[in-house]
């Protein structure tokens, strides 16, 4: 099976639930799935299925709500050169390509992604760089787009070596689903133009890799995984809170826990953006708090996500998760507080 990127290749493989509104979902955004999504899939229960609701069109796609934005986290309102994007003081993202080994149904970029969708030229690639490299503030470049390890290794390779060229650019790092998704693509050429040949690059290199449900991590995926570990590459992890999909604490602590076994560090856990059509994914805010509360209970530091939301207009990312401390009374002490531990229990504690 090849990668399925048609309504008509969906149904022939039993992943459609029949309805007139698909034409107009699969119109609105591209589809892709790759063999090894697709055999994830329960097709006894395609309503339900964590996978198959990431990645199948759904008709529930063309409600769009009030308040739902085309560009949710203000992409073009901080993009001074195009495939730059500029929201924080010390690093930028850079979009070379908007291909992706499967597109995500409540993907914040899903209006731009796809085949056909804007990549950038040499010259927009090479005026990119140059906005790089004349802003000496810029410590961090994220690579991002579209996915940027579906680059060829060697142009991925000419992209990382520009960059590592720059001596104000201390960290680069790349945002991808392929190791998931797409895990056949993880090959040594691909690892090398990663790690760097001969040698390490001056700059470090760290890789986030995009995951929200255990079942994605495939024996292939965690070989994948194991072989960009093996070559020094830290691995952090981007999950998106979306309903139906993973939004109680036993399949968020049973995610968490295979990645850490696989050497990937849970880093974010995004809140759901405010996506046209994507109302069906979405959670409140205190959902996703009482979440990350019960997993604080049930899981170790080191496989705690920071919860976040990254605010409507292209004002950046904030934490959000649980608070712990409130107002408390202790004797005399008028700045005592309260402190809730990770069971539910409080306790006082002296200002």
């Amino acid at each position: 099976m090849s990668t399925l990127r048609t309504l008509e290749a969906l149904d022939r493989e039993g992943l459609l639930t029949p309805d007139p509104r698909l034409a107009a979902a699969a119109e609105a955004m591209a589809i892709a799935v790759t063999p090894e999504m697709a055999a994830l899939i329960d097709r006894a229960d395609l309503a339900h299925d964590p996978i198959a609701r990431q990645f199948v069109p759904s008709a529930q796609e063309t409600e769009i709500a009030p308040g739902e934005l085309a560009d949710p986290i203000g992409d073009e309102a901080r993009s001074p050169v195009k495939g730059i994007v500029h929201r924080y003081p010390d690093r930028v993202l850079l979009k070379p390509l908007h291909v992706c080994p499967v597109y995500c149904r409540f993907c914040f970029r899903r209006e731009k992604v796809g085949p056909g969708g804007e990549a950038l030229s040499a010259d927009e690639l090479d005026a990119a760089l140059a906005y790089i490299r004349e802003r000496p503030e810029i410590w961090e470049v994220i690579l991002t787009g579209g996915d940027p390890l579906m680059l060829a290794p060697r142009r991925l390779a000419e992209l990382l070596a520009a960059l590592d060229a720059m001596e104000h650019v201390a960290v680069i790092r790349i945002h991808s689903r392929v190791p998931v998704a797409d895990p056949g693509r993880v090959t040594d050429a691909l690892v090398e133009a990663l790690a760097g040949a001969p040698g390490p690059r001056r700059a470090g290199i760290w890789l986030g890799v995009h995951c929200n449900h255990a079942r994605e991590l495939t024996e292939a995926a965690r070989g994948a995984l194991s072989r960009l570990a093996a070559a020094g590459l830290p691995l952090l992890s981007q999950t998106v809170l979306l309903k139906g999909v993973n939004d109680d604490v036993e399949t968020l602590e049973a995610l968490m826990r295979a990645l850490v076994a696989a050497r990937v560090k849970p880093y974010y856990l995004h809140h759901p953006d405010l996506v046209r059509g994507t109302g069906h994914f979405r959670v409140s805010i205190a959902e996703g708090q009482a979440l990350m509360k019960a997993l604080r209970g049930r899981l170790s530091g080191l496989a705690q996500p920071t919860y976040v939301l990254d605010v409507p207009g292209g004002h950046g990312k904030v934490p959000i998760g649980p608070g712990y401390i409130g107002p408390g009374y202790l004797g005399d002490d008028p700045d005592a507080l309260t402190i809730q531990d990770a069971f539910g229990g409080t306790h006082l504690y002296p200002g």
